[in-house]
């Protein structure tokens, strides 16, 4: 996607991003924080949390609020917490990404362990569900909010050995249309985001033979996060949009 936005384009936004340690997450906090939002960075590891905050300053950004959560273990009182102190220092939330993903195992559903089925579920589902949930108040306090949800190629046509990870997403893109149906009245706007193979940590434990340099980097995909983030995305609402369009599903050739 060829989108080059004025460097103010989103000035003034309130913006969340979950998995913001690293990989994806970490590109777009630092490109949305680079147009002049301002980030809440959510994540696991505070340290990794830390020196994302540490680019965005250094880079002339805003000083993002960091927020440390496990979503694997996080309750619904969890969620509201962070929704509750949200509450008590922005008036609104004019974006919200929702990154973060586990990958569980790439086995047939035989071979696939139960326990790591409930974990891929609950990080990919429940936890989504949650802080979506607990969030939804503030966003529809924002002019015109935007939540962008993490989609996949296996969550539109399943694909063999990719069990929880797979299933995980085809409710992702549900969630996504009943989230449009429900709120397509009003100023938010729910999409889906297919990043496709991606230079992250996560592709390579999925492809650990592939040449990770034929892949795309996080950066590569920015055009389309930042699209969906401003507001000339505004009108944009229900899809589930490729960030590599035409890109052919499994290992990069």
């Amino acid at each position: 996607m060829q989108y080059q936005p004025d460097h103010s384009v989103l000035k003034d936004k309130i913006i969340l991003v979950t998995g913001a340690g690293d990989g994806i997450g970490k590109e777009a906090a630092l490109t949305y924080a680079q147009y002049g939002a301002t980030l809440i960075l959510l994540g696991r590891t505070l340290s990794k949390l830390e020196d994302v905050q540490e680019e965005i300053i250094t880079s002339g950004g805003q000083q993002p609020m960091l927020y440390p959560l496990d979503l694997l273990t996080a309750t619904e009182n969890d969620f509201q917490q962070f929704a509750d102190t949200l509450v008590k220092r922005f008036p609104h939330l004019d974006g919200v990404l929702q990154n973060a993903g586990l990958l569980g195992v790439i086995e047939p559903i035989i071979n696939q362990p139960s326990n790591l089925w409930h974990d891929v579920m609950q990080v990919n589902v429940n936890a989504t569900f949650m802080l979506t949930k607990a969030l939804l108040p503030l966003m529809l306090k924002a002019p015109h909010a935007s939540l962008i949800l993490t989609t996949s190629s296996v969550g539109r046509r399943g694909r063999y050995g990719w069990g929880a990870y797979s299933v995980s997403k085809f409710a992702t893109e549900g969630f996504m249309q009943v989230l449009n149906e429900e709120y397509n009245e009003s100023t938010l706007r729910i999409n889906c985001i297919n990043p496709g193979g991606t230079r992250t940590a996560m592709r390579a434990s999925a492809f650990p033979d592939e040449n990770a340099q034929k892949l795309k980097t996080p950066k590569d995909l920015m055009p389309l996060y930042l699209y969906l983030m401003s507001d000339d995305s505004i009108d944009v609402k229900g899809q589930s949009l490729d960030a590599q369009p035409g890109r052919k599903a499994g290992p990069a050739e």
